[in-house]
């Protein structure tokens, strides 16, 4: 059989095709890739055509699973792949760990499976506050799940429970802090404290610079973790919110605990001189620092005794091996 060309394949996949050419595939008479089959196959399962669907639910049968998540994993996914797969697929192994690992799996496919989902892919899925805080039907499933910690009940109750008002003095401290124009930073106040914490999780994820620096202090723990999620969050945003000695302990911590903060130098310097990062943390990070910002720390007031302690025994140390 010949390879199928990419624009047929297209045609199929978007249910353009023949009726015959449909058919074809159905009967295994068309070459394609498994994945490609398997997505094929899911899409004519629907067909308005009885016997197209019909059949294509026939052949479905024979395609091993692998050939499923493999399409699945796929970025462009179609969403009648991911609608067949939650529907039918969910007992799967590996189906629904694939559909989270695919971040342009929306909510509504996932609500269905969260079930069937393992330990790891639940706790995959509480890190991705975008989805999750997009829908209250995803956070109540997954607030059913028993690979939960209590901590993450909490969080999802928090984005989707009642009440939860937001600090308003501290949201104004906020704001002003990010924005000089009287005009602008009063829309921002306003805009800010009509929303929910789901609201705002999405704000602080989508919105601009003035939102993040903004929400960064907001009184919800959660809101504060989507800003550092935002992913149009830059290098200089992170470095000044390793800096700030307004942020909680718990925020510096995770700023801390982020792989690609920390491969940022100014970040790190910023952390261990702020008073506010948790010792163990700023202690841990101490020997990345070079010998001039190393010396600079010996006589930060600022900062705990005990860094500046270990500050100045690791400085002198260094000293004396280069003798």
């Amino acid at each position: 059989m010949e390879p199928l060309s990419p624009e047929v394949i297209d045609d199929l996949r978007h249910g353009r095709a023949t009726r015959e050419r449909k058919i074809a595939v159905c009967a295994g008479g068309a070459h394609l890739a498994p994945a490609d089959r398997a997505e094929v196959l899911a899409v004519l399962a629907g067909d308005a055509d009885e016997m197209v669907a019909a059949r294509a639910q026939d052949a479905i049968l024979s395609q091993p699973v692998e050939s499923f998540v493999e399409a699945i994993r796929r970025e462009q996914a179609l969403p009648a792949l991911l609608s067949y797969a939650a529907k039918n697929l969910a007992d799967k192994p590996g189906v629904c760990d694939a559909m989270v690992q695919n971040k342009n799996c929306s909510a509504e496919y996932l609500v269905p499976v969260v079930r069937h989902l393992s330990t790891v892919a639940v706790q995959s899925l509480m890190e991705e506050l975008d989805r999750v805080s997009e829908s209250p039907a995803l956070a109540s499933a997954l607030e059913q799940s028993s690979s939960l910690t209590i901590d993450q009940k909490n969080q999802l109750h928090e984005l989707h429970g009642p009440g939860n008002p937001i600090d308003e003095a501290a949201l104004a401290e906020a704001a002003a802090a990010v924005e000089s124009d009287l005009a602008r930073r009063q829309t921002l106040i306003q805009r800010l404290a009509k929303m929910t914490v789901a609201q705002r999780v999405q704000f602080a994820m989508k919105g601009g610079s003035e939102a993040r620096r903004t929400l960064i202090r907001d009184n919800n723990k959660v809101v504060q973790r989507a800003v550092l999620q935002s992913p149009r969050l830059t290098d200089q945003e992170v470095e000044a919110f390793a800096a700030m000695s307004s942020l909680t302990d718990e925020i510096l911590r995770l700023i801390a605990n982020n792989r690609n903060f920390r491969k940022d130098y100014t970040v790190v310097r910023n952390l261990i001189n702020n008073p506010k990062t948790p010792l163990d943390v700023s202690l841990h990070m101490l020997p990345i620092l070079n010998p001039i910002d190393l010396k600079r720390l010996t006589t930060n007031k600022n900062i705990p005794e005990t860094l500046r302690t270990t500050a100045n025994k690791l400085h002198r140390t260094r000293l004396e091996s280069k003798k």
